[in-house]
């Protein structure tokens, strides 16, 4: 009964959004809830130079942005609430991707003034591909924002999905009052005093309609409030939680993360409706968290989070059973029996060794290279969980050695950056010269820095001509030998030594294509 009990208690969710919508600042603030922190590091305040708790790279102190996906866990109301804090600048969207397949559900931000974002609509693909629950934060009310009725069409447009005010705003920018929750019935006063701490004044107030509001927010506020959830009653239908857990509905809650505010109204009704772990697909059959045997796979793996110590973390999610210390475990690829005497639980960079985890936990596994990206641990079970793929990468550059006294250096740090999933390795099949894909520009800049502080070795880029990179297989094996042969100075190995092909133009992959009927192009690796 006791594993059952751990798991009703878990929630693991990841927090997503559009760069710059407040999304650390958030998650910064749910921890101060949490008593996980007692002092919010400002963000963007330089005055403050402790950078946000999940912000832990150098690189992203001194950008302000995520570049790596955070893992935090904390306690609220016998709650064990698992955070994971992703990225959200598109070019680390693959960290971001693999994220979503190890939560059970997540937390949009977005900015009141800006809306729904291109990078949101990405990201609520990967979630409904997944039927993950999602709910809505509206983040920035204290600055002029749009028209919440005008915010929460747009969302249920853009997203595509029904939506379900939780709470309302009362006006926005310098004349923002404060938060109505219809879910709880109460009011939250906004106070324009800088919230470092977890403490907001709030007033029950069952019936919207007693003149006392006009007190609180003055006559003209509390009618206009009055009206708005009128409307709100009269255009959404009542909130479902059978039909937010299938993913067909967001219920959404406006606040502003860095005051503070609105915050615990999320916080206390995401504990309420949001699932506890959920079954995992895997190739052969869905693993129930409820199963005896332990199952788990990794879907992060991050070097040298203690640049002191040259570390490499890989993070696991916790599928099934119970995960115990110093207990051998399968690793399904190698086939190899392995026990870890220092399992990590994360608070951000801080570390804790643990003697148990449960499913929807994060474990951090000390790893000296010999794991990858969707590695699979079990207690003798042969399985492997689904649903973590690479994406095909869309600009390419040569990696050179700058310096050649540093070539052991810079062979290692590629490869322990590629494990992580930073971006891929290609070895050309023409020339031998290594190649790396990425999703985005800003990566080569991360990896030539991480290269350089982290490794002690320097690399240059040399541009490249490709447009796509896809991995090719084929049951007809001469075709395929056929088609290597022809276009051998397309042709390159991935790190696992399957092959891809690098088409120079969309026309020379559309002919690939329509000439090579038998081989079978793919744009994600998982196949």
């Amino acid at each position: 009964m006791a594993l059952i009990d751990e798991i009703t208690k878990r929630r693991t969710f990841a927090v997503i959004a559009h760069p710059d919508a407040g999304k650390t600042t958030l998650t910064e603030k749910l921890l101060l809830f949490g008593g996980a922190i007692h002092v919010a590091g400002a963000v963007k305040s330089n005055k403050i130079k402790k950078g946000a708790t999940s912000d832990f790279m150098e690189i992203e102190r001194q950008r302000g942005i995520s570049v790596a996906t955070s893992v935090m866990g904390f306690n609220y109301k016998d709650v064990k609430i698992n955070i994971l804090d992703t990225p959200g600048h598109e070019d680390f969207a693959e960290d971001t991707y693999r994220t979503l397949s190890a939560v059970d559900s997540v937390i949009i931000v977005i900015d009141g003034a800006k809306g729904v974002e291109a990078q949101t609509r990405k990201l609520m693909n990967v979630c409904r591909m997944r039927n993950t629950p999602v709910i809505v934060f509206v983040n920035k009310m204290d600055r002029p924002s749009k028209d919440p009725f005008d915010l929460l069409d747009e969302i249920e447009h853009e997203l595509q999905i029904r939506v379900r005010p939780l709470a309302f705003p009362i006006s926005s920018g310098d004349t923002f009052k404060g938060v109505y929750n219809i879910y709880e019935k109460n009011l939250s006063l906004f106070t324009t005093d800088e919230r470092q701490t977890a403490d907001a004044a709030t007033v029950d107030f069952a019936d919207i309609a007693s003149p006392e509001l006009d007190d609180y927010i003055s006559a003209k506020f509390a009618n206009q409030l009055r009206e708005d959830l009128e409307l709100v009653e009269g255009v959404y239908d009542e909130f479902n939680v059978e039909d937010y857990l299938r993913g067909e509905l967001a219920p959404v809650f406006f606040g502003s993360a860095v005051n503070n505010f609105g915050v615990r109204e999320l916080l206390e009704c995401f504990i309420r409706i949001a699932p506890s772990p959920r079954k995992s697909p895997t190739e052969s059959r869905a693993v129930e968290p409820s199963e005896e045997k332990m199952t788990g796979f990794i879907f992060k793996i991050h070097a040298n989070m203690d640049p002191n110590h040259r570390d490499r973390i890989a993070f696991m999610k916790i599928c099934s059973g119970t995960f115990e210390r110093n207990k051998n475990y399968l690793h399904v690829r190698s086939g190899k029996q392995l026990k870890f005497s220092s399992p990590t639980a994360f608070m951000a960079e801080k570390k804790s060794v643990i003697d148990f985890a449960y499913p929807g936990d994060i474990v951090g596994l000390h790893d000296t290279g010999t794991f990858k990206i969707g590695d699979t641990f079990t207690e003798g079970e042969k399985l492997k969980f689904t649903g973590i793929p690479s994406f095909s990468p869309e600009l390419f550059r040569y990696i050179e050695n700058a310096d050649p006294m540093k070539f052991k250096q810079l062979a290692k740090g590629v490869d322990q950056l590629m494990d992580e999933g930073v971006a891929q390795l290609f070895t050309s099949s023409l020339n031998g010269r290594k190649i790396i894909g990425t999703v985005g520009q800003l990566q080569f800049e991360v990896i030539q820095y991480r290269l350089e502080h982290e490794y002690g070795a320097s690399c240059r880029w040399e541009p490249i001509s490709i447009h796509k990179a896809c991995w090719i297989e084929s049951d007809n094996k001469e075709q395929l030998a056929d088609f290597k042969r022809r276009k051998h100075s397309n042709m390159a190995l991935d790190k696992h030594g399957r092959d891809v092909f690098l088409a120079d133009t969309s026309y020379a992959l559309a002919l690939a294509q329509e000439n090579f009927k038998d081989i079978r192009f793919h744009f994600t690796s998982e196949f």
